[in-house]
């Protein structure tokens, strides 16, 4: 007994003592790397907790907005991750000095592939700092529209109103056009286009529809909902409703529907008629006969 412990004594010692690279000058040995990924493993644990309890016991209790709680508490914890990573590598001996040879071996070959991933690294510092998406908001980027559930430094998470989680690098925001329903004012316009058969009564119209968007508990009541005269089309007269809603609230093809619903019934109640695209065709008869050339082939031509 007392010889295996031995041999697994000297095993232990000899697996640990093993080479694996050397930087500068100084040898880095396996059981530099144990102590490395222990304490990187570490520094994330510490890393998470710290941000929540940061998050929680200290932020919370602030009256800042929840998206800028949020922003901190990112920030606070990559401050905390870089920290930490650094007093991890000069434990185990690794200097900045040694790094950077090292990075400059091996930057030139990865220096391509990493572009992605460093503008999208920089994308998402640049969004943590100016803030202009924050979490929960509304947005739309390429034609997907959501709210933010989380900033990452890498991308950033879009749910859709299907519940469907959509994964955005972080530079889409920064090199693209996005629109943010949430940016400064949380209130939305929406305008809903409406037409009715000439020969409507309007202002029956108007206070019928004014009526229905008051009834609507998602229809903010300032400022208050209004009905544009758009003008006159080729089959009805057009008109446009604009309502204002909460973008917490805010679901785009549920509050329109809603919406459409009420208008349809509320058109049947007053009796005015919605209109379809038609055309009158107009036969006039003329006396002037028009002249006809018949000919009759002969037949043996086509032998």
């Amino acid at each position: 007994m007392d010889q295996f412990l031995q041999d697994a004594a000297a095993l232990y010692q000899r697996v640990m003592g093993y080479q694996l690279f050397t930087l500068g000058e100084k040898p880095f040995l396996v059981s530099q790397l144990v102590v490395l990924l222990v304490m990187v493993g570490g520094v994330f644990v510490f890393e998470l907790l710290f941000r929540r309890y940061v998050m929680l016991r200290v932020l919370s209790r602030t009256r800042m907005q929840p998206s800028l709680q949020y922003a901190i508490g990112r920030i606070v914890g990559y401050v905390v991750i870089a920290f930490g990573l650094f007093v991890a590598l000069q434990t185990v001996g690794l200097n900045l000095s040694s790094l950077a040879i090292f990075a400059g071996a091996i930057g030139v070959g990865v220096g391509f592939g990493l572009q992605n991933i460093v503008s999208n690294f920089m994308s998402g510092l640049i969004i943590l700092a100016e803030r202009p998406i924050a979490q929960g908001d509304y947005v739309d980027v390429g034609g997907v529209g959501g709210r933010v559930r989380e900033i990452n430094l890498r991308s950033t998470t879009v749910v859709t109103n299907d519940n469907i989680s959509i994964i955005v690098p972080n530079s889409e925001f920064i090199s693209n056009t996005v629109t943010n329903f949430s940016h400064g004012d949380p209130k939305i316009r929406v305008r809903l286009p409406i037409g009715i058969a000439y020969g409507s009564d309007v202002q029956k119209f108007r206070k019928g529809m004014i009526e229905i968007a008051k009834a609507n508990s998602d229809v903010l009541p300032e400022p208050e909902p209004v009905v544009f005269f758009i003008g006159f089309g080729e089959s009805s007269l057009d008109f446009e409703l604009a309502v204002w809603a909460d973008d917490q609230a805010f679901r785009p093809l549920r509050f329109k529907s809603a919406l459409y619903y009420a208008i349809e019934a509320k058109l049947r109640e007053l009796e005015i008629e919605i209109p379809f695209p038609q055309r009158d065709l107009h036969i006039r008869t003329s006396s002037h006969r028009l002249p006809v050339d018949v000919r009759r082939e002969d037949p043996s031509s086509d032998r």
